[in-house]
């Protein structure tokens, strides 16, 4: 990514994300956007739902209920909010007034409506982003072929213009985000060498080329850290953090968008996730989004920070304003809980349990939502709570 690109430009939108595994529900009601050229910080206790919102985003799941929106464009989609709306609207119904059955059945048609656009959208939004393709390619090759001056070159553009348009047919919006997944061991195939792995999507997409796709993966190895001497291995015969980078260079090669690194480090030892980590930061411009789990690792590398609990987003704002003013009393406990370099202050280091029955009053009708507290920064709570938060940021 260029760093030229307009930073307020959206790349990536979540709204009201659900995503349950029948009565778990893994994420729940989670909205946030993502700037071009951002780094953006997951957090939370494992089983917080970081993995599940990363696989989320890349369609590995359907999603339950909500919409993801990627460069403007509705990628995926749920339906359980509008199949509720219409069974609440039914079951009112049976005692509804003659004039209030008339709204109800307004709901549950524009709700029906609601399910047809869903579904449409998350099943040809790949369909729709190859006819826009298609057309910016006709409209580029009919301009070029008016300039040609001799039958030699219009010939080549032509062949040229086939070859482009095979390829766009065949390309989908969701490979401009790829996903860096936490177990480098576990996410090679070990049947395949090194240059089959890291080739693979290029292939998929249609290339064939067969110097051009070694000259690409060469030119990724090199720039991971690797040699083009290690595109004959298999997985078997490199290092974790080796894996690890190997299973970076799969992901930047398709020169993505959206890059997910799904705590790229956590399995890896000390002195590798240095490397990694700085590898990352200098690709950084080529990544939209990081999903990692060290909050310490998550302060160096981001831009904002969202904080997860129990599948629900209870915290986001900026990475300095998180660490210097954190609200939720979940976030102070996780940033509690970071170990310091420094014996004395680590002995001085009070860490703080987070419950939430204790924490808050959740009982009555002062139900919590996630609220923005001061300018860019956001926490889940109620009213109440809200008042309170404003008042220690002295607002």
């Amino acid at each position: 990514m260029s760093s030229a690109i307009n930073q307020q430009d959206t790349l990536l939108r979540v709204e009201h994300l659900c995503q349950y595994f029948g009565p778990t529900k893994a994420v729940d009601d989670v909205s946030f956007d993502i700037k071009r050229g951002e780094v953006f910080g997951l957090v939370g206790e494992s089983g917080c739902g970081k993995t599940t919102t990363g696989r989320s985003i890349i369609k590995i799941y359907d999603i339950t209920s909500g919409s993801i929106y990627f460069e403007g464009q509705r990628i995926c989609a749920g339906t359980r909010s509008y199949v509720e709306a219409i069974k609440a609207a039914k079951a009112e119904m049976k005692t509804a007034s003659p004039e209030r059955k008339a709204e109800l059945q307004a709901v549950i048609a524009e709700n029906k409506n609601q399910i047809h656009l869903a579904k449409y959208d998350h099943k040809h939004s790949d369909h729709q982003y190859v006819e826009t393709l298609v057309a910016q390619l006709n409209a580029e090759y009919a301009e070029n072929l008016k300039k040609a001056k001799t039958p030699e070159e219009t010939e080549a553009l032509k062949k040229k213009y086939r070859e482009d348009l095979r390829i766009a047919k065949k390309t989908k919006l969701i490979t401009k985000i790829q996903m860096i997944f936490q177990d480098p061991v576990a996410s090679l195939n070990p049947r395949m060498t090194v240059k089959e792995i890291i080739s693979e999507g290029l292939i998929i997409n249609g290339i064939r080329d067969k110097e051009y796709l070694d000259q690409k993966v060469y030119e990724i190895l090199e720039l991971v850290g690797l040699t083009r001497e290690h595109a004959g291995r298999y997985p078997h015969e490199f290092s974790g953090g080796q894996k690890q980078r190997i299973g970076i260079a799969r992901s930047v090669i398709m020169h993505p968008d959206l890059l997910i690194a799904d705590e790229p480090v956590s399995a890896l030892d000390v002195s590798i996730q240095a490397q990694v980590i700085n590898l990352l930061n200098d690709l950084r411009e080529q990544l939209g989004l990081t999903i990692a789990h060290d909050l310490s690792v998550v302060k160096y590398f981001s831009d904002r920070i969202g904080v997860m609990y129990f599948g629900k987003m209870v915290e986001l704002a900026s990475s300095d304003e998180l660490f210097a003013h954190p609200l939720h009393p979940y976030t102070k406990s996780l940033l509690s809980a970071i170990p310091l370099p420094d014996p004395i202050s680590e002995k001085k280091r009070t860490r703080m349990r987070y419950d939430p029955l204790s924490a808050h009053d959740y009982n009555g009708t002062d139900q919590p939502s996630l609220r923005e507290v001061a300018p860019g920064h956001f926490v889940h709570c109620n009213d109440a709570e809200y008042m309170a938060y404003r008042r220690e940021m002295g607002l």
